[in-house]
């Protein structure tokens, strides 16, 4: 380590920053065992069809789209530390009201269309806080991060989304473990979102104790705050020429959308479709579900959505380890063609109607080929492939893109079940297939390149 870090105080920002992180995997995945609960209480309780089920289970997505697309807005209004305390009440409002819709409104334990909206509402308020943390958060490590540390340290964040999906696992599989269906349906999916809260607090409380960005208080022109800040985490001396690099840069130039063509954000663009449309939160949110059609008991299937969990954070590593020495494209394809490979198979023993454990292992190799490739590195290659001058409106298209195509992969997967879950699997390999030869055909290589270079390829 560079003499004058002082890695403790880093260390200590980052893992309260991560905690966005972990509240955004968290709130995605907390749904996977409540959702069978929702279908029974008010879906089937209203005698709603499946569009709305899968409306209901994806609306928080709606919440996503609004938070990342306000995000910008809000980190440069208000800074990073407030918009992340903003994101850390829209958490705990959430987990609360959609644990509890009839708070104050309705009758407690009947389904109504009014409480079927107040549970979206509550969703959707708690989505806003996953688009806010998902940018948010790793832009808070950026920037208080040192240069040789910071590529390992945002890493963390993506580390933490998929921790916070393993916990949340666990905790669902603890809430349902030995209960009946009934208490489930009536009570355990209560617990399931009220235990987001425990989080969502934490976080709030911890965030009144960190600092703002040094580069924020710079631009807002509170030098005293920043170098302060930045002798903290750098040394004196370091700090010293850091802050000037700073002020250097705060008031960089923007350019038009489309000064390098049109082309490096259709790639943004479809590096965050591709991730969506392979079909990974199908496989977050409705794991327990997938996993009773094969023939697995209700505590099994908790059960094995903590393997998959595991199995997630694992090859999440791997990504993390091997980004720098491997390169983008090749960890892409290798992941893509392992996509398709598994999620193949389970089409065709879907058609055949084989239920077991090949089916399970499939699954894993899918997540695993997922976590080793698109999970992390999608959101490396659109913080890289974007010069300076559009990165912050480039950046805002591509999350919004993501979400959008999550939105539509996730609700429109109880109809394709309806449909054939054959085809469904398929056409989630298929998609894999196509990410794979896009990969290979349209996205550059970014590895020791640094953000000029990435310029100078757009240019020519």
């Amino acid at each position: 380590m560079k003499e004058g870090n002082n890695i403790g105080y880093i260390i200590l920002l980052t893992l309260v920053a991560t905690l966005g992180g972990l509240l955004f995997g968290y709130d995605t995945a907390v749904i996977s065992g409540a959702e069978k609960s929702i279908q029974a209480f008010l879906i089937n309780g209203l005698d709603l069809s499946s569009f709305a089920h899968g409306a209901t289970v994806s609306s928080a997505l709606i919440g996503c789209i609004i938070g990342g697309a306000i995000s910008g807005l809000l980190a440069a209004k208000y800074g990073r530390r407030i918009s992340l305390i903003i994101a850390a009440v829209l958490f705990f409002i959430s987990a609360l009201g959609s644990g509890q819709p009839e708070f104050l409104f309705f009758e407690q334990g009947k389904a109504t269309m009014g409480l079927l909206y107040a549970f979206n509402f509550y969703r959707i308020i708690g989505g806003i806080g996953v688009g806010l943390a998902s940018a948010i958060s790793p832009m808070y490590i950026s920037e208080i991060a040192p240069a040789h540390l910071r590529g390992r340290l945002i890493s963390f964040n993506q580390f933490a989304i998929i921790f916070g999906m393993l916990v949340v696992y666990f905790v669902n599989w603890s809430i349902a473990k030995g209960k009946d269906i009934e208490w489930i349906n009536s009570i355990g999916w209560r617990y399931m979102f009220m235990s987001e809260a425990i989080p969502a607090g934490l976080f709030g409380v911890l965030l009144l104790f960190v600092p703002e960005t040094p580069r924020y208080l710079a631009m807002q022109g509170h030098d005293s705050k920043a170098l302060s800040i930045l002798e903290r985490i750098n040394g004196v001396d370091a700090a010293k020429k850091i802050f000037q690099d700073i002020k250097g840069t705060v008031q960089k130039s923007s350019a038009h959308l489309l000064s390098y063509g049109k082309i490096v954000i259709i790639i943004g663009i479809l590096l965050s479709v591709f991730q969506q449309f392979v079909g990974i939160n199908v496989a977050l949110y409705y794991a327990p579900r997938i996993f009773e059609s094969m023939g697995a008991a209700k505590d099994a299937s908790m059960l094995q959505t903590i393997v998959m969990g595991l199995v997630n954070v694992v090859f999440t590593v791997i990504a993390i380890v091997t980004v720098d020495k491997w390169g983008r494209k090749p960890l892409l394809i290798t992941g893509s063609i392992g996509m398709s490979i598994g999620m193949v198979a389970i089409g065709m023993l879907s058609f055949m109607e084989v239920i077991g454990i090949s089916t399970l292992v499939f699954i894993i190799v899918y997540t695993a080929s997922f976590m080793m490739s698109w999970g992390p590195i999608c959101w490396v290659l659109i913080g890289e492939i974007f010069p300076n001058k559009i990165r912050g409106k480039a950046i805002a298209i591509a999350v919004a893109a993501q979400w959008s195509a999550n939105y539509f992969i996730s609700s429109t997967y109880p109809a394709m079940m309806e449909f054939s879950g054959g085809a469904t699997y398929m056409f989630y390999g298929v998609m894999s297939i196509l990410s794979a030869i896009f990969v290979w055909k349209m996205v550059p290589e970014t590895k020791g390149k640094s953000l000029e270079e990435m310029e100078n390829v757009w240019k020519k």
